[in-house]
């Protein structure tokens, strides 16, 4: 997944802070920087004494960077109108158009240019026009908004509905996760794009998005942790990674776990998720009664040697169950991941991260 960072210029970071956040973003991987050139907080002054040196930062780590576009935006880049070459020159990749444009114009830049919207605001109506005016739609992609404050983000089934619009035209869509390590100035309570992702952990909200069908992910905020960007660098569509409290002290399941990827079986349980390779796996290993209790939802369990040959078989429960001498408790979702449970499918891929 080609993942972002943002960099707001003027506003909270130093100079130096936004120049090691391209460099420690490229050394993990992270390829895009959204910028903003028109929040009412930032310094113009700044802004446009920063401006030049770190879009040549960007270019010299080869960074996509994306970019706002209108009159106020580009009388600050000291440009008179639209000039994609001087753009392009600067170090700008990608234009956000959010409003000014017609459809035919939009086709016309398509062809010059990387250009990115709103997605939250596209209609099927709208990109009818785009493909009638023969837009070039290999460059064209949506990134949703972000909301800074509290109880305006947006809700996961419209978001998904609209991902699944964008892709039926092939627009590859994105989104942003907030970070605390550094918030956002005025409000600084954070950067999401989903309004149940605010103050929430950025490894769930990643992976949430993921699972939403969101082809691409940006950190909102400010200044997010090495952590954060490590994180979010190792996220792939091949698999969601669910992290759990640990619960058992046998290390050969803890190295299972940690060493491999999960498939739920095709043929869901109502009472628990099932996994297909889990018995396999165990077939040379003896699992002992460990741990056993009443099975709470979001509840990790592994049948042990009880269980007679569903020894190793791996759950996760969904509807609570009563203890069983055949099935040690393993670990606990967290509960900030307990969301992502619901979309995980026959033929799901996953991986139990244990804290």
């Amino acid at each position: 997944m080609e993942n972002g960072i943002s960099i707001y210029l003027g506003l909270d970071n130093t100079i130096e802070e936004n120049l090691q956040l391209i460099k420690t973003a490229h050394k993990y991987g992270i390829k895009r920087i959204f910028t903003s050139l028109h929040i009412p907080e930032t310094n113009v002054n700044l802004l446009q004494a920063q401006l030049q040196i770190v879009l040549k930062t960007a270019v010299q780590y080869g960074m996509e960077v994306i970019s706002d576009v209108s009159p106020n935006t580009l009388s600050l880049l000291n440009l008179d109108k639209l000039d994609i070459d001087k753009l392009q020159e600067m170090g700008i990749s990608t234009i956000r158009l959010d409003f000014g444009y017609s459809e035919k114009d939009i086709a016309a830049l398509s062809k010059l240019i990387k250009i990115q919207f709103n997605a939250s605001t596209l209609t099927k109506e709208f990109l009818d026009e785009l493909k009638f005016y023969h837009t070039d739609f290999n460059c064209i992609d949506a990134l949703h908004n972000f909301y800074p404050r509290e109880g305006t983000g947006l809700d996961e089934t419209f978001l998904l509905k609209k991902n699944e619009l964008l892709h039926m035209y092939g627009v590859q869509t994105a989104a942003f996760v907030p970070s605390y390590n550094k918030a956002r100035s005025p409000l600084k309570k954070g950067l999401p794009t989903l309004e149940v992702h605010r103050y929430k952990p950025l490894s769930m909200a990643i992976n949430h998005l993921s699972l939403l069908k969101v082809d691409s992910v940006f950190i909102g905020d400010s200044l997010p942790t090495k952590e954060e960007m490590k994180t979010l660098s190792a996220l792939t569509k091949d698999y969601v990674t669910i992290r759990a409290k640990c619960l058992t002290q046998n290390q050969f399941i803890k190295d299972l776990l940690a060493k491999n990827v999960f498939t739920t079986r095709q043929d869901a349980a109502f009472m628990a998720i099932r996994t297909q390779e889990s018995r396999l796996l165990c077939k040379n290993e003896k699992i002992y009664p460990e741990y056993i209790s009443n099975r709470d939802v979001g509840m990790i369990t592994m049948d042990n040697i009880n269980s007679g040959r569903y020894m190793g078989e791996l759950q996760i429960i969904l509807k609570e169950q009563k203890q069983y001498k055949a099935v040690n408790i393993i670990g606990k979702i967290l509960d900030s991941d307990m969301i992502l449970l619901k979309y995980l499918k026959p033929g799901s891929k996953f991986k139990i991260e244990l804290m």
